[in-house]
């Protein structure tokens, strides 16, 4: 029966965690879009109220026909994480240009999988010690993706809480309810 309780919650921890942690991210965007339509209408309200901002200027010029409204930043944040054109990827020599729309972080929902059923498994065999492994190989193994994007870094710390945090409930609460 235990061998049972075990499977179920590998299961539960490892791929019930993918739609929680999607959530987890849809959450940190709506968060983090509301505080910029904040900071937004604070700057407006600031340059309103400022009178050395009154200056006249010429009329805009016009988009070029088709262009759209692209983001200031040079990452954006979709259904996946990836590169505007022009910016290096990681591992791609210095002064190479990426195709437009490059994926980073490639092999997530895998790894985020694999890291769920560690740290669950680590929990049910009592070797807690083991997530620390966990953590130390994925910070490695992204380290260079990392380091070249600031979105990409703070997808990763997200993920990864919200992951392990999913797994280690997940395997606490069978220990504690179904395995004596």
């Amino acid at each position: 029966m235990d061998a049972l309780w075990i499977a179920a919650a590998l299961v539960v921890a490892g791929f019930v965690g993918w739609p929680v942690t999607a959530l987890v991210f849809k959450l940190a965007r709506t968060i983090d879009d509301k505080a910029d339509a904040a900071k937004a209408a604070e700057e407006a309200r600031r340059a309103a109220e400022d009178p050395a901002a009154d200056v006249t200027v010429g009329p805009a010029a016009p988009e070029p026909a088709g262009a759209g409204h692209q983001d200031s930043g040079d990452q954006s944040v979709d259904s996946e994480l990836t590169v505007q054109a022009g910016q290096p990827a990681s591992g791609a020599p210095a002064g190479a240009a990426t195709a437009h729309g490059q994926r980073i972080l490639r092999g997530g929902a895998i790894i985020g999988v694999l890291e769920r059923l560690g740290v669950c498994l680590a929990i049910l065999t009592g070797q807690p010690v083991a997530i620390a492994y966990i953590v130390a190989i994925k910070g490695l193994g992204r380290f260079a993706e990392l380091k070249e994007t600031p979105v990409a870094a703070e997808r990763f710390i997200i993920g990864t809480l919200a992951s392990m945090l999913w797994a280690a409930g997940t395997a606490a609460a069978v220990k504690v309810l179904f395995l004596h």
